[in-house]
């Protein structure tokens, strides 16, 4: 059985570490996320952590029930950036349309974390705000009850998935990426007419489009999507 995590007010180290530190959930996250963009998925271990805290591996187990309770703190960690500072106007397609490049943006910030936690549903504080946002813009624009869900799970799947898409391309070892981004002035821009004619006539678009994110691009798509509804509705 999974250990109890340590209350918040019992937790907490009377006397900091031989570094100075005192240890807090919110610090534990932040070094996970450094470790993460520092050495990738396979460098974060409770042993790792300890080092990179100057504390005790089996400290962690005061905060977290384990290594995938750190995982789910640390995708609602990233939730938490997207939100900060947000408010919504009033205007539905703006605060969609806002909170969904945030949350994007937050995720490819940290191409690592983001391998880890776009398919995880954490539960926590954060992805509770940004669910209630996004399901209270719906509502209040006039969605119905049964629309609001369906344009809600497009959403959140549409921005996670494009996140997580995106995210791969960027933890990539540079060399890659660049040899990736390098395919679409190269083999594809040299495809004749003759055997490929669509590619050729396309092709300096693609090389120009194809090596930026479509997430803001496929946002639209939806919004558009989910006005049209709402027009009809009316």
């Amino acid at each position: 059985m999974p250990k109890p995590v340590v209350p918040e007010d019992k937790r907490r180290r009377r006397r900091p570490t031989k570094s100075g530190t005192v240890l807090s959930e919110a610090l534990i996250v932040e070094t996970a996320l450094r470790l993460l963009r520092e050495h990738g998925s396979a460098g974060l271990t409770a042993r790792r952590l300890g080092l990179a805290l100057d504390a005790d591996p089996s400290t962690l187990y005061r905060y977290f029930r384990g290594m995938d309770d750190l995982t789910l703190a640390i995708g609602d960690a990233l939730i938490g950036q997207a939100l900060r500072g947000w408010r919504p106007t009033g205007e539905w397609r703006t605060d969609l349309r806002t909170v969904g490049l945030r949350i994007h943006a937050a995720y490819v910030a940290h191409p690592q974390a983001a391998l880890l936690t776009t398919n995880r549903v954490t539960g926590r504080a954060n992805e509770l705000a940004a669910d209630e946002a996004v399901l209270d813009v719906l509502r209040t624009a006039g969605f119905p009850l049964p629309e609001t869900v369906r344009i809600y799970h497009a959403f959140i799947d549409q921005t996670l998935a494009f996140a997580a898409l995106d995210a791969a391309s960027l933890a990539l070892p540079s060399a890659a990426l660049r040899a990736d981004e390098a395919m679409w002035r190269s083999t594809y821009a040299r495809l004749p007419r003759s055997t490929h004619p669509r590619i050729a006539e396309a092709a300096p678009l693609l090389a120009t489009r194809m090596v930026t994110s479509a997430y803001p691009t496929a946002l639209e798509m939806l919004l558009d999507s989910a006005q049209a509804r709402l027009d009809g509705e009316s």
